[in-house]
């Protein structure tokens, strides 16, 4: 599925209610960025271990504030291509993630924390994974849920606080992968 087809199928404002206003996209890639204290992520580069976009040929991105609380934000990226190969790439990066307890990232000059918590799935599409991460950069924390959903050729992920990342993951696995 293309990229753009992709795009069709991310959730819009009108599917989250009032409170979510969309969050204006950013070019986030993090070449300056590196990851200290975790060798499995560290071969993965920067970008991967920054929370950037996942290394499949179609895909398609979109963030939300919400305005209910500070701070709260949830992400959704969608992405297409063959089923082994979703959950290959999928499984490699949740696996390096999760398979270092704490590691630091540091972007730019900047250290950052991150502390990971594998998590039970929830209970849809073909496959599912999810974790905590913890960020702790300047004495701040946030917290911070990540599932992924795999469906067929669509690999859906959700990301942002955590009960946000609850309540709409299943939501948007509808909207991408409506039943046929």
């Amino acid at each position: 599925m293309s990229s753009s087809a992709l795009a069709g199928r991310l959730l819009a404002e009108a599917d989250l209610g009032q409170e979510y206003t969309r969050k204006p996209e950013m070019t986030a890639r993090h070449d300056d960025a590196t990851v200290i204290g975790c060798p499995a992520l560290e071969q993965l580069g920067g970008d991967a271990a920054a929370g950037g976009s996942l290394d499949f040929p179609n895909k398609a991105k979109i963030a939300f504030l919400y305005s209910g609380s500070t701070g709260s934000e949830i992400s959704e990226e969608l992405y297409s291509d063959t089923a082994p190969k979703l959950t290959e790439g999928t499984k490699r990066i949740f696996e390096a993630m999760t398979g270092c307890p704490v590691y630091q990232l540091v972007i730019g000059s900047k250290p950052v924390k991150i502390a990971t918590q594998k998590l039970a799935a929830p209970a849809l599409g073909d496959e599912a994974w999810s974790q905590l991460l913890t960020f702790t950069a300047g004495g701040q924390e946030s917290i911070v849920k990540l599932t992924a959903v795999r469906t067929g050729t669509i690999l859906l992920v959700v990301s942002g606080s955590p009960a946000l990342v609850d309540s709409h993951a299943e939501k948007a696995l509808a909207k991408a992968h409506p039943a046929s």
